[in-house]
């Protein structure tokens, strides 16, 4: 059986079990399967290369011992050893600050996973399935991963699980014009489920790793921090399926909760990928970690104030906020001010309302900025749909040929040769401070739709509403005369 036709028959099989309910219960559930899976194979391999090497996973908890006989335990007895043994032993698995300690890493996945399935029957149907497919077949893995991808892409269907998707198009554009290498430090202060550390990863492998060495360093510059537990376990997950031997990196926890100046010189990083959550509120007391000017209780601006003060000088950054935060006021303007004084925002790009329908339908933008210099000026380019198409959506969603024609303006690594056309623009940094610091700046170059004389509109539209009136009495009288029969 494919591994897609794998996916689906999982799929279908927990559909029927009455404890999973919904897609994100069972993305939840697949994934705490699918990981003790593939850390199985990734232990077995290990064992093979490195002499000594031992599973952080106890031996009566690994997979190959409970899971892998498709004869093994079944029914009650499966749900007895998975509710009541394994879960508190991951959940409560000893662990070291020593680096490396893989220990960390499973239990951090394990402390607030929860096993849904309630038939044991089905449940080994499901343990079955998983086994049969085999992670240390390289394309075997490689096709998994972008099924699992492909799932990650349709929690946007699941209530407001959509929140931990970005775009690929867009995270692959954003990582493209950074262009980390390997020995870069790399932060994701809110990485969702690792999609701009995946696109990283895939990014440096392409261009960038030629030598184990070479790997080595970009798997240890790598940071990540991630509030929510679902997304965490599958970001996680995500990390093992593209080979990171040690995704301890990835953090759970809420990167707001430190204080802004316990930050220290030696937690610099070189780069900085993110779409940090815009339109919450973080919970009381947060704030207080921030300077008095910068404190606000709107998650995405205390995301940016931490993101000018985590680059170190020559640092760089790509940062996905809403229109609201270039036209804001107050803590906004502020942040702002600070942002062009210290960084060189030299490049934002204005994306349309659609770019992340379904769950969010507001302007976005991408900020794209250098720690070091201040702004002399940004340059705007402003991106459209297709022509011959109204709106992206989840059947026709933004792709990474959309964004060809602003990479191909965008000049080499220092940007040079650009020019201004219809899409692109640039304002000194003068004029955005004569401005308030209101970055909110339309396309000179647009020219507005003729929409049509108001007096003319207003005319046409009154005698739309008389015909629409018109009918409506006329249908009511046949309704009437029919049942009067």
């Amino acid at each position: 059986m494919s591994v897609r036709n794998t996916v689906k028959s999982i799929q279908d099989i927990m559909r029927q079990d009455s404890g999973v309910d919904g897609d994100a219960q069972r993305l939840s559930q697949l994934c705490w399967m699918f990981f003790l899976k593939i850390i199985d194979d990734q232990d077995q391999e290990l064992e093979l290369m490195q002499p000594g090497y031992r599973s952080p996973i106890p031996e009566r908890f690994q997979w190959r011992t409970w899971a892998a006989d498709p004869e093994g335990i079944t029914g009650d007895a499966l749900l007895a050893f998975i509710n009541g043994e394994l879960f508190p032993a991951l959940k409560e698995l000893p662990v070291t600050d020593r680096p490396g300690d893989r220990r960390r890493v499973v239990r951090g996945v394990f402390e607030d996973a929860y096993n849904y399935m309630k038939s044991g029957q089905l449940m080994r149907q499901v343990v079955n399935r998983i086994t049969s497919v085999d992670f240390n077949d390289l394309a075997e893995r490689r096709h998994f991963g972008e099924i699992y991808e492909q799932l990650l892409n349709d929690l946007q269907s699941a209530g407001n699980a959509g929140e931990y998707y970005t775009p690929r198009a867009v995270t692959a554009f954003m990582v493209d014009r950074i262009d980390p290498k390997p020995g870069d430090t790399l932060f994701d202060p809110a990485c969702g489920t690792g999609g701009f550390l995946t696109c990283s990863i895939r990014h440096m492998r392409d261009r960038y790793v030629k030598r184990p060495e070479d790997e080595r360093q970009m798997q240890a510059a790598l940071r990540a921090v991630e509030k929510k537990q679902l997304p965490h376990m599958l970001c996680v997950t995500n990390m093992l399926l593209h080979g990171v031997e040690d995704p301890g990196f990835v953090r759970h926890d809420n990167t707001l909760a430190r204080p802004y100046i316990g930050w220290t010189q030696a937690e610099r990083v070189d780069i900085v990928l993110t779409n940090p959550p815009f339109g919450g509120r973080e919970e009381d007391g947060i704030e207080s970690n921030f300077p008095v000017h910068f404190r606000t209780r709107e998650t995405a601006d205390l995301f940016l104030a931490l993101i000018i003060r985590l680059l170190r000088p020559g640092g760089r950054a790509a940062v996905v906020l809403p229109d609201g935060t270039l036209f804001g006021e107050g803590v906004k303007t502020r942040l702002k001010e600070h942002l062009m004084e210290e960084c060189n925002l030299h490049t934002i790009v204005r994306l349309p309302n659609s770019v992340f329908r379904p769950y969010a339908s507001i302007g976005t933008n991408l900020l794209f900025f250098e720690k070091g210099t201040p702004t002399r000026e940004t340059w705007f380019w402003e991106h459209r749909v297709p022509e011959g198409q109204k709106a992206y959506s989840m059947t026709k969603p933004i792709r990474l040929e959309h964004l060809q024609d602003c990479a191909a303006w965008w000049g080499g690594p220092t940007r040079e040769g650009r020019q201004e056309t219809e899409r692109a623009w640039r304002v000194t940094a003068e004029e955005v401070k004569a401005r308030g610091w209101n970055l909110d700046i339309k396309n000179p170059h647009a020219v507005e739709e003729d929409h049509g004389d108001p007096e003319t509109l207003l005319v046409e539209l009154d005698a739309a509403e008389a015909e629409t009136a018109r009918l409506r009495d006329q249908f009511r009288a046949i309704l009437a005369e029919a049942l009067a029969r």
